[in-house]
């Protein structure tokens, strides 16, 4: 979520093999993350989830906690939209979604949402690719949210899309932050998290203590695995890679995490894909890979 303005970037033209195969490595957590938040909030209430899974963070990232003087409203910000507000959304999309597919290629409608945003808020111009990208993006969705499947449980989806655009609005705040390394904005993105969360589970859900007694290995190991696997080393390697190649080299790559949740939804919670869920959401990721392929700065795509 940091891109450093005064790291040294390598030339675009090639990204090494050993970066590559960490490339697809965290795409593919980031793919099983989805079927690991389905099978968690199968167990958690999903607000509750998400509480424990940046509570975790927090603990594990204590060390790095630091004031930032002069620049603690937009880290604030930054980690309330990141954080608690987007991935509240998400896991409670993904608790009323049936099928983690769909959910996976919601999940890319940050891309457009962020350029529509530093449209908005940053003054950056578009030429006619990028918006025939976004054009498309939005008209995938359009097209996946009218299956018969997918509308039974439109307000799941719906609720994704919308936890794209904080996280996208969050992007905007998070760009305005300097010298902040990755793994402290994370430190307060988990205080924030878990702590408003927590609170929001305490208002609105019932049954905490209930379902953490009852909780079996499989919902502590998904949530583990949010946390350590999703959330710590996974992201921690996208900073790391944005450090090191230009974004526009390493975004393309990224839409293998769409790809990697549609299948391990198929093949690991037996998702029914129909013909019109298929064209939607190639017609998304076309219209994503349109602009990231336009795209000069840093778009976050993970989960």
């Amino acid at each position: 979520m940091v891109a450093s303005s005064t790291a040294k970037v390598a030339d675009a033209a090639s990204i090494t093999p050993r970066h590559l195969v960490l490339l697809v490595l965290m795409n593919l957590v980031w793919g099983l993350n989805l079927i690991a938040s389905k099978i968690g909030v199968a167990q958690f209430p999903p607000i509750l989830f998400t509480a424990l899974r940046f509570g975790a963070l927090a603990l594990l990232l204590l060390p790095m906690l630091k004031i930032h003087r002069g620049q603690m409203g937009n880290l604030f910000l930054a980690a309330m939209l990141t954080g608690p507000a987007a991935f509240s959304l998400l896991f409670l999309g993904v608790y009323y979604a049936e099928d983690a597919a769909t959910v996976a290629i919601a999940s890319q409608m940050g891309v457009p949402f962020s350029t529509l945003l530093s449209i908005w808020l940053l003054g950056e111009t578009i030429r006619w690719r990028r918006t025939l990208g976004i054009t498309l993006a939005f008209g995938g969705m359009v097209v996946i949210s009218f299956d018969p499947r997918v509308f039974a449980y439109w307000e799941g989806l719906a609720l994704v899309v919308a936890s794209t655009f904080f996280s996208s609005l969050g992007l905007i705040f998070v760009k305005r932050l300097r010298n902040i390394k990755a793994l402290q904005l994370q430190a307060w993105i988990g205080v924030a998290g878990g702590s408003t969360l927590l609170l929001l589970s305490l208002l609105f859900e019932q049954g905490q203590m209930e379902a953490i007694r009852a909780a079996d290995w499989k919902a502590w190991t998904a949530l583990a695995f949010t946390t350590l696997m999703s959330s710590l080393l996974a992201h921690t390697a996208w900073y790391y890679l944005v450090s090191k190649y230009p974004v526009t080299s390493l975004s393309p790559i990224t839409l293998l995490s769409p790809l990697f949740g549609i299948f391990f939804g198929v093949t690991l919670l037996h998702d029914q894909l129909t013909p019109r869920m298929l064209l939607g959401g190639a017609v998304t990721l076309i219209g994503v890979f349109i602009v990231v392929m336009r795209e000069k700065r840093l778009v976050d795509t993970g989960t």
